[in-house]
């Protein structure tokens, strides 16, 4: 694989042209129940074979609260709080649902119907549940705390001193408290461990001895080392969360003026995750040109060559193609002589599955297979998806870039989130998936603080291991050493 094959951006899917399209004849998330009573309408909401697909900002608000005899489906919800977000940051959009809330309330304490008074409130309250469980990260704004109190306060004013709309908003506020705690606990902790990489190979003159520990002294398995990758991945692929991912869209949107939470706070776990992936290719690099012997570079690039197949066997996609890059990065891929003795046939397979033509389409039918085992998987071991990331969030980007937010008429394009949201949620689904490995530290410690070489650092151990071959090669190492002796 080239480095500009690597580099090109994969394109949405074909799919996605299909669903969005006019006809809307693709696979869908499925319908949402009619609103009753209050309903917009119908030029405020639009349906096609009763499924919502475009609406003016507020009538879709209105459709995320419930009345008396409504309650939204909660494919909505989730979609609606997901994509709202590009329009509208929490805070204000919490206020909105509070007084369409109190509007309706006050219709009802009109008609003195206590019984439906109580029946509204008990549906806020599993509303304003649905919100804090699946976006919790919201209530972490003191704007948007300060209106979940008001709205709650304002449905509870109906209820009995032990009533179980209290008792509901008690348990509700406890269970977010909790979880606000949590992650800032984690977020603090990756605060102190957060450092910038270590640069030792780039102040090595020479490579290290042939007696310093490398992968195979702690690890000679591939299968071992694959799983302890995938617990590795699905270990930090929990950090990431749906308001996360919807910053792809957020960040990029120039037709909203506001600025949400992502604008205002970087989201460390997106970061941190794709640190991970390249962390890893420079490993394999790294591994690689530091051996000093001919023979034993061949055993680590077979042996890697093993592990990122048993990554693609376990549903490991993103350790997968971090290892392929790395073996394809210019100071390994150069080293001819030791490439000449490796049994290539499985690595030929290998990049077949990753080949970037025609937007990736070997590597999304393997996911597509993966997913489908996944769905119908008797073991934990089968669950196990992980694709590969840059991918996933280049298809979001695309997705976002090609298909406009709002239609000619002012309506939000509601078809375009459904799609996000479905993407978000199959990719949260595989997230939370348990690894059903066991950890074993003394692995997961080497691959996470092992010494990783710069590029300038892989590149000199790659020419003490073979000499340059061309003009370009030989002046490329003459700058490095030069380099390297100055800085000494």
């Amino acid at each position: 694989m080239s480095g500009a094959e690597q580099e090109t951006m994969p394109q949405t899917s074909v799919v996605f042209s299909s669903i969005l399209g006019p006809s809307c004849s693709g696979q869908v998330l499925p319908g949402m129940g009619e609103r009753g009573s209050g309903a917009s309408s119908s030029g405020d909401l639009v349906f096609q074979e009763g499924r919502l697909i475009s609406g003016s900002l507020e009538a879709l608000m209105e459709h995320l609260v419930p009345t008396v005899d409504y309650y939204p489906d909660r494919t909505y919800i989730f979609t609606f709080l997901l994509s709202s977000r590009v329009f509208i940051p929490p805070h204000d959009l919490l206020a909105r649902v509070g007084q369409i809330c109190l509007e309706q309330r006050q219709q009802l304490e009109t008609g003195s119907e206590k019984a439906k008074l109580k029946s509204f409130s008990a549906k806020i309250v599993q509303l304003l549940k649905e919100w804090t469980e699946a976006f919790p990260y919201d209530f972490q704004d003191e704007k948007a705390m300060a209106e979940l109190k008001a709205i709650t306060h304002r449905v509870t004013q109906c209820d009995e001193e032990n009533g179980t709309v209290k008792k509901a908003i008690a348990q509700m506020t406890q269970s977010l408290l909790l979880s606000l705690a949590a992650r800032s606990q984690l977020q603090e902790l990756r605060d102190k461990l957060r450092s910038p990489a270590m640069d030792k190979g780039s102040v090595l003159k020479t490579k290290p001895p042939a007696t310093q520990k490398d992968i195979l002294g702690v690890c000679c398995d591939p299968l071992v080392l694959a799983q302890q990758l995938t617990h590795i991945e699905l270990e930090r692929v929990s950090s990431i969360h749906p308001e996360d991912l919807m910053q792809i869209v957020s960040h990029m949107d120039s037709r909203d003026k506001h600025r949400c939470r992502g604008d205002l706070t970087k989201t460390y776990s997106l970061e941190a995750y794709d640190n991970w992936f390249n962390c890893l290719s420079m490993l394999v690099a790294t591994e690689v040109c530091r051996v000093v012997k001919k023979k034993h570079r061949t055993r680590m690039l077979e042996f890697f060559i093993d592990v990122a197949r048993e990554c693609f066997n376990i549903g490991n996609f993103n350790s997968m193609m971090a290892i392929i890059s790395g073996m394809n990065l210019s100071p390994v891929a150069r080293l001819k002589k030791t490439w000449s003795k490796v049994k290539t046939a499985k690595f030929d397979v290998l990049e077949h599955h990753m080949d970037p033509s025609s937007n990736f389409c070997n590597y999304r039918t393997a996911l597509q297979g993966a997913t489908q085992r996944s769905q119908m998987a008797n073991s934990s071991r089968e669950k196990i998806v992980i694709p590969v990331f840059n991918l996933f969030v280049k298809d979001i980007y695309f997705l976002h870039k090609i298909h406009t937010n709002h239609l000619p008429n002012g309506h939000v394009n509601f078809k375009k989130f459904w799609e996000i949201s479905r993407q978000i949620h199959e990719f949260m689904t595989w997230t939370q998936v348990e690894c059903p490995f066991e950890k074993d530290k003394k692995i997961q410690n080497y691959l996470l603080t092992a010494p990783i070489y710069s590029e300038e650092a892989l590149f000199i151990a790659s020419f003490e291991s073979e000499g340059p071959e061309n003009h370009m090669e030989k002046d490329s190492w003459k700058t490095l050493r030069t380099t390297l002796l100055n800085r000494a």
